[in-house]
């Protein structure tokens, strides 16, 4: 039985209903991040990034992209596939917390909040915190507000799925789906969950000016993007 979120993302997982399903979610996402970038030279985190078959993508439009996921297997994968790709960089968790202080200029976390707890959260948001420069940003993406379940995710799904040409397949995956120890694991451990109003509180307790985004990254609108950002520090005119 798996026991934890770590260890079920650390194997294959019925998440996604085939093999484009998969494409077309990193390619979108890949997309949406590139356009997030504040300028060519910049250094970008993306923090549990999964499988990130589109990196190539953001990494083109940045200076360095970092990618970090918790589990070894996808590490060593996405070591494998940009191992050509000089301007990739491929770190545990425990690397993120020792980078260097002012060090990013963009941070996205997307899907990653909702497998934390809180105390995990709160520690990704100091290290965050830490090493984005003044004037830098944190994208925390895919928050599920506490009213949304799983029939909206569904929902979500075959809308995404009939614009993308794999609605067969995703009505045939929700039904592994409902089979699979996702829905087992779901029920177990569950998912963290945030309003609005929580998740702006946690992010403003953690030092950052925060406001939601108008829209979340990826396919699922019923889910919530913020933006979090550093504040740079102020010019004391009578000091210049």
């Amino acid at each position: 039985m798996v026991a934890s979120w770590r260890e079920f993302w650390d194997r294959d997982t019925p998440i996604y209903v085939n093999a484009r399903h998969k494409a077309r979610h990193y390619a979108g996402l890949a997309e949406e991040m590139a356009a997030l970038v504040p300028h060519s030279g910049a250094v970008v985190l993306d923090h549990g990034c999964g499988e990130a078959l589109s990196a190539d993508r953001v990494a083109a439009s940045c200076g360095r992209l970092l990618l970090c996921d918790a589990s070894p297997r996808q590490r060593a994968a996405l070591s494998q596939r940009f191992a050509a790709q000089p301007r990739i960089v491929v770190l545990a968790p425990e690397a993120v917390a020792a980078l260097p202080a002012a060090s990013l200029d963009l941070v996205v976390a997307n899907s990653l909040a909702q497998y934390l707890t809180a105390a995990e959260l709160e520690a990704c948001l100091a290290d965050w915190r830490r090493a984005l420069k003044p004037g830098g940003r944190l994208i925390l993406a895919d928050v599920i507000p506490p009213q949304l379940g799983a029939v909206a995710d569904a929902a979500a799904l075959l809308a995404f799925a009939r614009r993308e040409g794999f609605l067969m397949a995703a009505g045939l995956g929700l039904a592994r789906t409902l089979l699979s120890d996702y829905r087992t694991l779901r029920q177990r451990l569950g998912l963290a969950r945030y309003d609005e109003a929580a998740m702006l509180a946690r992010l403003r307790a953690a030092g950052f000016q925060a406001e939601r985004m108008p829209r979340n990254l990826g396919h699922n609108q019923g889910r919530m993007a913020f933006v979090a950002r550093v504040s740079a520090p102020e010019v004391d005119l009578d000091r210049r």
